[in-house]
Protein backbone atom coordinates (compact mmCIF):
# COMPACT_ATOMS: atom_id res chain seq x y z
CA UNK A 1 0.00 0.00 0.00
CA UNK A 2 1.33 3.28 -1.20
CA UNK A 3 2.59 6.03 1.65
CA UNK A 4 2.11 9.34 1.96
CA UNK A 5 3.50 11.96 -0.68
CA UNK A 6 7.24 12.28 0.18
CA UNK A 7 7.36 8.79 0.98
CA UNK A 8 7.16 9.50 5.23
CA UNK A 9 5.10 7.54 7.60
CA UNK A 10 2.22 9.10 8.90
CA UNK A 11 2.25 11.33 11.56
CA UNK A 12 1.08 9.35 14.74
CA UNK A 13 -0.98 11.09 17.23
CA UNK A 14 0.85 11.28 20.44
CA UNK A 15 -0.23 8.54 23.14
CA UNK A 16 -3.07 9.66 25.30
CA UNK A 17 -4.76 12.08 22.32
CA UNK A 18 -4.06 16.18 22.87
CA UNK A 19 -5.41 16.66 26.62
CA UNK A 20 -2.17 14.41 27.96
CA UNK A 21 -0.38 16.27 25.74
CA UNK A 22 -1.65 19.83 27.09
CA UNK A 23 -1.26 18.58 30.94
CA UNK A 24 2.08 17.27 30.36
CA UNK A 25 2.69 20.37 28.62
CA UNK A 26 1.32 22.70 31.69
CA UNK A 27 2.95 20.54 34.21
CA UNK A 28 6.55 21.01 32.53
CA UNK A 29 5.62 24.60 32.53
CA UNK A 30 4.84 24.42 36.34
CA UNK A 31 8.01 22.59 37.20
CA UNK A 32 10.22 25.27 35.54
CA UNK A 33 8.65 27.90 36.95
CA UNK A 34 8.80 26.56 40.22
CA UNK A 35 12.63 25.96 39.80
CA UNK A 36 13.18 29.45 38.46
CA UNK A 37 11.44 30.74 41.97
CA UNK A 38 13.83 27.95 44.18
CA UNK A 39 16.59 29.52 42.74
CA UNK A 40 16.18 32.78 42.89
CA UNK A 41 14.83 32.65 46.61
CA UNK A 42 18.03 31.07 46.89
CA UNK A 43 20.29 33.91 45.30
CA UNK A 44 18.23 36.64 46.95
CA UNK A 45 18.66 35.63 49.97
CA UNK A 46 22.70 35.22 49.53
CA UNK A 47 22.93 38.34 47.62
CA UNK A 48 21.28 39.92 50.06
CA UNK A 49 24.58 41.31 52.35
CA UNK A 50 25.26 40.94 55.96
CA UNK A 51 25.32 37.36 57.65
CA UNK A 52 21.58 35.96 57.92
CA UNK A 53 22.66 33.91 61.05
CA UNK A 54 24.13 36.84 62.84
CA UNK A 55 21.26 38.73 62.13
CA UNK A 56 18.88 36.01 63.32
CA UNK A 57 20.48 35.56 66.53
CA UNK A 58 21.21 39.23 67.12
CA UNK A 59 24.54 41.44 67.33
CA UNK A 60 24.87 40.10 71.57
CA UNK A 61 24.75 36.62 70.16
CA UNK A 62 28.32 34.58 71.07
CA UNK A 63 30.66 34.53 68.02
CA UNK A 64 31.19 30.45 69.03
CA UNK A 65 27.54 30.21 69.06
CA UNK A 66 26.99 32.18 65.34
CA UNK A 67 29.59 29.80 64.32
CA UNK A 68 28.25 26.37 65.24
CA UNK A 69 24.79 27.39 63.65
CA UNK A 70 26.54 28.49 60.43
CA UNK A 71 28.49 25.04 60.30
CA UNK A 72 24.63 23.21 60.78
CA UNK A 73 23.06 25.05 58.46
CA UNK A 74 26.11 24.46 55.83
CA UNK A 75 26.25 28.33 55.12
CA UNK A 76 30.15 28.18 55.59
CA UNK A 77 30.02 25.82 52.54
CA UNK A 78 30.71 27.21 48.93
CA UNK A 79 27.64 28.80 47.49
CA UNK A 80 27.55 26.05 44.66
CA UNK A 81 27.16 23.45 47.29
CA UNK A 82 24.88 25.40 49.38
CA UNK A 83 22.51 25.08 46.34
CA UNK A 84 23.19 21.81 45.45
CA UNK A 85 22.17 20.76 48.73
CA UNK A 86 19.39 22.75 49.10
CA UNK A 87 18.02 21.52 45.72
CA UNK A 88 18.48 18.18 47.12
CA UNK A 89 17.00 19.03 50.28
CA UNK A 90 13.50 20.41 48.55
CA UNK A 91 13.41 16.87 46.86
CA UNK A 92 13.37 15.17 50.00
CA UNK A 93 10.33 17.98 51.43
CA UNK A 94 12.76 19.59 53.43
CA UNK A 95 12.08 23.18 53.50
CA UNK A 96 14.99 24.46 55.55
CA UNK A 97 14.46 25.46 59.13
CA UNK A 98 14.81 28.58 61.73
CA UNK A 99 17.82 30.56 61.80
CA UNK A 100 16.72 31.13 65.39
CA UNK A 101 14.93 28.23 67.05
CA UNK A 102 15.86 25.34 64.23
CA UNK A 103 12.28 24.60 63.91
CA UNK A 104 11.55 22.88 60.58
CA UNK A 105 9.50 24.85 58.26
CA UNK A 106 7.71 21.55 57.32
CA UNK A 107 6.39 21.76 61.34
CA UNK A 108 5.13 25.11 60.63
CA UNK A 109 3.41 24.72 57.17
CA UNK A 110 1.95 21.66 58.84
CA UNK A 111 0.28 23.53 61.15
CA UNK A 112 -0.45 26.88 59.87
CA UNK A 113 -1.15 25.47 56.15
CA UNK A 114 -5.10 24.69 57.16
CA UNK A 115 -5.81 27.80 58.64
CA UNK A 116 -4.22 29.36 55.35
CA UNK A 117 -6.41 27.39 53.03
CA UNK A 118 -9.35 27.65 54.68
CA UNK A 119 -9.75 31.36 54.48
CA UNK A 120 -9.05 31.58 50.66
CA UNK A 121 -11.29 28.88 49.93
CA UNK A 122 -14.36 30.14 52.04
CA UNK A 123 -13.45 33.29 49.72
CA UNK A 124 -13.54 32.26 46.70
CA UNK A 125 -16.42 30.52 47.17
CA UNK A 126 -18.19 33.60 48.65
CA UNK A 127 -16.83 35.58 45.94
CA UNK A 128 -18.50 32.78 42.82
CA UNK A 129 -21.35 32.69 44.95
CA UNK A 130 -22.38 36.85 45.09
CA UNK A 131 -20.23 38.06 41.85
CA UNK A 132 -21.76 35.25 39.24
CA UNK A 133 -25.50 36.19 39.91
CA UNK A 134 -24.87 39.55 40.67
CA UNK A 135 -22.94 39.74 36.92
CA UNK A 136 -25.55 37.81 34.96
CA UNK A 137 -28.42 39.83 36.68
CA UNK A 138 -27.18 42.78 35.90
CA UNK A 139 -26.62 41.81 32.19
CA UNK A 140 -30.25 40.80 31.97
CA UNK A 141 -31.68 44.24 33.31
CA UNK A 142 -28.80 46.16 31.29
CA UNK A 143 -29.10 43.86 28.36
CA UNK A 144 -29.48 46.45 25.40
CA UNK A 145 -28.47 49.33 26.08
CA UNK A 146 -31.70 49.61 28.13
CA UNK A 147 -31.27 51.16 31.69
CA UNK A 148 -28.19 52.63 31.19
CA UNK A 149 -28.12 55.09 34.83
CA UNK A 150 -28.72 51.19 36.70
CA UNK A 151 -25.21 50.22 34.04
CA UNK A 152 -23.27 53.69 35.20
CA UNK A 153 -24.25 52.89 39.09
CA UNK A 154 -22.92 49.51 38.61
CA UNK A 155 -19.59 49.98 37.06
CA UNK A 156 -19.25 52.81 39.51
CA UNK A 157 -19.80 51.64 42.69
CA UNK A 158 -18.11 48.13 41.48
CA UNK A 159 -14.87 50.50 40.66
CA UNK A 160 -14.84 52.17 43.82
CA UNK A 161 -15.26 49.10 45.81
CA UNK A 162 -12.64 46.54 43.59
CA UNK A 163 -9.82 49.30 44.47
CA UNK A 164 -9.90 48.70 48.37
CA UNK A 165 -6.92 46.76 49.64
CA UNK A 166 -8.38 43.74 51.42
CA UNK A 167 -6.59 44.84 54.52
CA UNK A 168 -8.26 48.31 54.36
CA UNK A 169 -11.26 46.37 54.05
CA UNK A 170 -10.50 44.44 57.06
CA UNK A 171 -9.95 47.69 59.54
CA UNK A 172 -13.16 48.74 58.83
CA UNK A 173 -14.82 45.74 59.23
CA UNK A 174 -13.09 45.37 62.43
CA UNK A 175 -13.86 49.07 63.31
CA UNK A 176 -17.88 48.75 62.51
CA UNK A 177 -18.57 45.15 63.62
CA UNK A 178 -16.13 44.52 66.24
CA UNK A 179 -15.13 47.41 67.96
CA UNK A 180 -18.54 49.84 67.61
CA UNK A 181 -21.31 47.00 67.40
CA UNK A 182 -19.46 44.27 68.81
CA UNK A 183 -21.49 41.88 67.08
CA UNK A 184 -18.27 39.85 65.77
CA UNK A 185 -14.91 38.61 66.71
CA UNK A 186 -11.99 40.27 65.50
CA UNK A 187 -9.25 38.08 66.11
CA UNK A 188 -8.09 34.53 66.07
CA UNK A 189 -9.92 31.41 64.88
CA UNK A 190 -12.33 29.96 66.86
CA UNK A 191 -15.96 28.98 65.92
CA UNK A 192 -17.80 29.58 62.90
CA UNK A 193 -18.51 33.24 63.57
CA UNK A 194 -14.72 34.43 63.97
CA UNK A 195 -14.37 33.52 59.59
CA UNK A 196 -16.93 36.23 58.61
CA UNK A 197 -14.82 39.50 58.87
CA UNK A 198 -11.80 38.14 57.57
CA UNK A 199 -13.80 35.69 54.64
CA UNK A 200 -15.78 39.63 54.05
CA UNK A 201 -12.28 41.28 53.81
CA UNK A 202 -10.69 39.61 51.22
CA UNK A 203 -14.21 38.62 48.99
CA UNK A 204 -15.61 42.04 48.73
CA UNK A 205 -13.33 43.63 46.33
CA UNK A 206 -12.47 40.49 44.48
CA UNK A 207 -16.66 40.06 43.98
CA UNK A 208 -16.83 43.45 42.60
CA UNK A 209 -14.09 42.85 40.13
CA UNK A 210 -15.30 39.17 39.25
CA UNK A 211 -19.12 40.61 39.05
CA UNK A 212 -17.69 43.67 35.96
CA UNK A 213 -16.24 40.41 34.28
CA UNK A 214 -18.90 38.29 34.59
CA UNK A 215 -21.46 41.02 33.51
CA UNK A 216 -19.30 41.50 30.40
CA UNK A 217 -19.44 37.65 29.34
CA UNK A 218 -22.59 37.45 30.27
CA UNK A 219 -23.70 40.27 27.73
CA UNK A 220 -22.17 38.56 25.16
CA UNK A 221 -23.82 35.23 25.65
CA UNK A 222 -26.91 36.32 26.05
CA UNK A 223 -26.27 38.03 22.12
CA UNK A 224 -25.28 34.51 21.08
CA UNK A 225 -27.78 32.34 18.59
CA UNK A 226 -28.02 29.60 21.04
CA UNK A 227 -29.78 31.87 23.67
CA UNK A 228 -32.05 33.57 20.94
CA UNK A 229 -33.04 30.44 19.63
CA UNK A 230 -34.11 29.29 23.13
CA UNK A 231 -35.85 32.13 23.91
CA UNK A 232 -37.45 31.51 20.56
CA UNK A 233 -38.68 28.28 21.83
CA UNK A 234 -40.71 29.72 24.43
CA UNK A 235 -38.78 28.02 27.74
CA UNK A 236 -38.94 29.73 30.65
CA UNK A 237 -36.59 32.92 31.44
CA UNK A 238 -35.01 31.13 34.37
CA UNK A 239 -34.24 27.80 32.25
CA UNK A 240 -32.64 29.85 29.55
CA UNK A 241 -30.20 32.24 31.38
CA UNK A 242 -29.22 29.31 34.11
CA UNK A 243 -29.00 26.42 31.90
CA UNK A 244 -27.86 27.80 28.54
CA UNK A 245 -26.04 31.46 29.49
CA UNK A 246 -25.25 31.10 32.65
CA UNK A 247 -22.79 27.64 31.85
CA UNK A 248 -21.21 29.30 28.21
CA UNK A 249 -19.75 32.61 30.48
CA UNK A 250 -18.29 30.76 33.18
CA UNK A 251 -14.74 30.33 31.07
CA UNK A 252 -13.63 33.71 31.05
CA UNK A 253 -14.69 34.13 34.81
CA UNK A 254 -13.67 30.79 35.93
CA UNK A 255 -10.38 32.28 34.11
CA UNK A 256 -9.96 34.86 36.06
CA UNK A 257 -11.17 34.40 39.27
CA UNK A 258 -8.74 30.94 39.56
CA UNK A 259 -6.37 33.38 39.05
CA UNK A 260 -7.12 35.54 41.52
CA UNK A 261 -7.39 32.61 44.15
CA UNK A 262 -3.80 32.50 43.74
CA UNK A 263 -3.74 36.64 44.09
CA UNK A 264 -6.00 36.16 47.58
CA UNK A 265 -3.80 33.35 48.82
CA UNK A 266 -0.56 35.86 48.85
CA UNK A 267 -2.60 38.84 49.67
CA UNK A 268 -4.10 37.20 52.31
CA UNK A 269 -0.57 38.08 54.19
CA UNK A 270 -1.88 41.24 55.40
CA UNK A 271 -5.56 40.22 56.16
CA UNK A 272 -4.51 37.50 58.61
CA UNK A 273 -1.76 39.87 60.44
CA UNK A 274 -4.66 42.41 60.64
CA UNK A 275 -7.01 39.71 62.20
CA UNK A 276 -4.25 37.46 63.83
CA UNK A 277 -5.16 35.15 62.35
CA UNK A 278 -2.84 31.72 62.88
CA UNK A 279 -2.08 30.97 59.51
CA UNK A 280 1.17 30.82 57.47
CA UNK A 281 0.70 34.71 56.83
CA UNK A 282 0.89 35.83 60.58
CA UNK A 283 4.20 33.32 60.88
CA UNK A 284 5.19 34.65 57.60
CA UNK A 285 5.56 38.10 58.89
CA UNK A 286 6.89 37.24 62.38
CA UNK A 287 9.54 35.67 60.57
CA UNK A 288 10.11 38.87 58.49
CA UNK A 289 9.90 41.32 61.86
CA UNK A 290 12.20 38.44 63.50
CA UNK A 291 14.70 37.92 60.79
CA UNK A 292 14.18 34.61 60.25
CA UNK A 293 15.42 34.34 56.52
CA UNK A 294 15.31 30.64 56.70
CA UNK A 295 11.32 31.02 57.70
CA UNK A 296 10.96 33.76 55.27
CA UNK A 297 12.89 31.48 52.29
CA UNK A 298 10.74 28.17 52.82
CA UNK A 299 7.43 30.16 53.61
CA UNK A 300 8.02 32.00 50.33
CA UNK A 301 8.25 28.87 48.30
CA UNK A 302 5.58 27.15 50.12
CA UNK A 303 3.35 30.47 48.62
CA UNK A 304 4.65 30.18 45.43
CA UNK A 305 4.04 26.21 44.85
CA UNK A 306 0.57 27.11 45.93
CA UNK A 307 -0.27 29.87 43.44
CA UNK A 308 1.73 27.63 40.77
CA UNK A 309 -0.36 24.50 42.00
CA UNK A 310 -4.14 26.52 41.74
CA UNK A 311 -2.89 28.44 38.37
CA UNK A 312 -2.75 24.80 37.33
CA UNK A 313 -5.62 23.70 38.58
CA UNK A 314 -7.38 26.74 36.89
CA UNK A 315 -5.71 25.45 33.33
CA UNK A 316 -6.98 21.81 33.67
CA UNK A 317 -10.48 22.89 34.34
CA UNK A 318 -10.84 25.15 31.82
CA UNK A 319 -9.21 22.71 29.61
CA UNK A 320 -12.15 20.16 30.78
CA UNK A 321 -14.89 23.05 30.91
CA UNK A 322 -13.98 24.54 27.33
CA UNK A 323 -11.84 21.85 24.72
CA UNK A 324 -10.86 24.62 22.02
CA UNK A 325 -8.61 25.44 24.70
CA UNK A 326 -6.67 22.07 24.54
CA UNK A 327 -6.31 21.89 20.83
CA UNK A 328 -5.31 25.39 20.73
CA UNK A 329 -2.22 24.25 22.88
CA UNK A 330 -1.40 21.38 21.27
CA UNK A 331 -1.66 22.38 17.67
Amino acid sequence: MPGPPGGGRPARPPPGGPWVVFLVRRLIRSLVAMWVIVTAAFLVLRAAGGDPVRAALGATADESVVQARREQLGLDQPLIVQYVDYLLGLLRGDLGASLITGREVTDLVAQRMPATLELAALSFVVILLVAVPLGLFVAILTQGGRRRGAEVAFTGVTAFIAAIPEYLLGVVLIIVFGITAHLLPVAGRGGPESYILPVAAMSIAASASIARIARIEALATLGDDYVRTARSKRLPAALVYFRHALPNMLTATLTIGGTMLGTMVASGVLVEQVFNWPGLGTAFVGAITAKDYGIVQGLALVYAAIILTINLIVDIVLSLLDRRTTLMETS
